[in-house]
């Protein structure tokens, strides 16, 4: 009698074409927006570290909005409460495409991301634990746990510039699980306070945009007044609006395999493939604007000088902040991968090895975004945890690009000369 082989499972793999050619669209708007973040966030902080710091506060602290609808809020509130919901709207299209009709649809592929990105949620939160036990500071355990997705693909494009394509689509779709992961965390343990009657009252728009969507509606008349009225309702009701932008672009059909025109790498069923209008559309605002400004206005923190750095970088929150970005990110990225492989027996895809996942890794640590928002929800920005936070996600996060640097820039004359070699021979 015949034995059958089970084809092995490899890590890491180069995926579908049709994936590829999309993930390499999305790499290049991602690295565009990695460099307008850097240059708004360096922006804040030496205007916050300026003689004119006063005018950025004033910008910062600035109210505008309806206050009958509860949405008087200043212009840092708008940043993280309004344009960050774009973000999420963009982050929420991606996550459903990549588990629909990415190369994630298929359990073995998922497996390792979203191992990888539970790794890097959990051993890092554990270490802020760790060191902020018994405190009022450990509310802020899920600070280092988030992955800055442009500012770690700008890096990568920079550094990275010669590695295999299969470790950007890791690093990506590492990053769409970890911004899942993210949103559930912020809904969860950073209400602090729920009003029931407009969660429900925000079904109706939502409902609404649902229908209209699924039918092939493009209309931004139609949609974007529908959308703003979810994402108020969501704010009026405790829950973090940024959470209004994942319902609404979950909403969102993906076109399947055998709708007319699909893409290859779809599955079947027939749906409008609205997502992809979508993402298209909103990726470059999100990208080039919503999150630069809020960048801009939550990095300026007055450092005080080298002796205010030393005194906020030696805060238990700092400590945990920093070395859960810069330890225990990296460590929980490659724990997990390491234990789906060591459980599935499955291997590195050829050509790679385990010192490119330590790459990707390290630079999963460079939180920045999420980290600030989470950092801002759970101490307040102008407080002096707040304060902390964000000069240790500042120190952590160039930290871990410093690093992942080093070693993506090694790897990356590895793999030019294997090509060269090739090419040559």
């Amino acid at each position: 009698m015949g034995t059958s082989q089970t084809k092995a499972f490899r890590l890491l793999g180069r995926g579908s074409k049709g994936e590829a050619g999309r993930i390499a669209a999305v790499l290049r708007e991602e690295t565009v927006g990695g460099a307008l973040l850097l240059f708004a966030a360096v922006a804040g902080l030496v205007w916050a570290n300026s003689p004119w710091s006063g005018a950025y506060h004033a910008v910062r602290a600035f109210e505008f909005g309806p206050a009958a609808l509860h949405l008087r809020l200043n212009t840092a509130a708008w940043a993280a409460d309004g344009l960050l919901a774009i973000f999420f709207f963009v982050a929420g299209l991606e996550l459903k495409r990549e588990f629909i009709a990415g190369d994630l649809r298929r359990p073995r592929q998922a497996a390792v991301p979203v191992a990888a990105a539970l790794g890097g949620v959990i051993v890092p939160a554990a270490i802020y634990l760790c060191l902020t036990m018994g405190t009022a500071t450990a509310k802020g355990w899920a600070i280092p746990t988030a992955t800055d997705i442009a500012f770690a693909l700008a890096v990568l494009a920079v550094a990275g510039r010669h590695l295999p394509s299969a470790l950007r689509a890791f690093l990506l779709a590492l990053a769409v699980v970890d911004d899942l992961v993210a949103i559930v965390i912020i809904a969860v343990f950073y209400t602090t306070h729920l009003s029931v009657p407009p969660l429900l009252a925000a079904l109706l728009p939502l409902a609404a945009f649902a229908v209209l969507v699924r039918r092939g509606v493009r209309a931004w008349w139609l949609l974007i007044p529908l959308a703003v009225v979810t994402w108020a309702l969501v704010h009026a009701s405790g829950v973090h609006a940024t959470v209004a932008g994942v319902l609404l672009a979950f909403a969102v059909p993906v076109r399947r395999a055998d709708a007319p025109g699909s893409p290859a790498g779809s599955v079947p069923g027939s749906v409008p493939d609205l997502a992809g209008h979508f993402e298209h559309r909103f990726r470059p605002i999100s990208a080039s604007l919503a999150v630069p400004v809020f960048a801009f206005l939550s990095a300026g923190v007055t450092l005080g000088g080298l002796d205010g750095v030393a005194t906020a970088l030696g805060d238990p929150v700092a400590v945990g902040v920093a070395t859960g970005l810069v330890i225990g990110k990296p460590a929980g990225v490659m724990a997990a991968t390491w234990l789906v492989a060591r459980f599935t027996r499955a291997e590195l895809d050829s050509g790679l090895a385990w010192i490119d996942v330590l790459g990707l890794s390290v630079l999963a640590g460079m939180g920045f975004t999420v980290s600030l928002l989470i950092g801002e929800l759970a101490f307040g920005a102008d407080t002096t945890a707040g304060r902390h936070v964000t000069i240790a996600v500042l120190a952590g996060s160039l930290t871990a690009a410093v690093l992942a640097s080093v070693i993506l820039r090694l790897r990356g004359r590895v793999y030019l000369r294997i090509r060269q070699a090739e090419e040559n021979g």
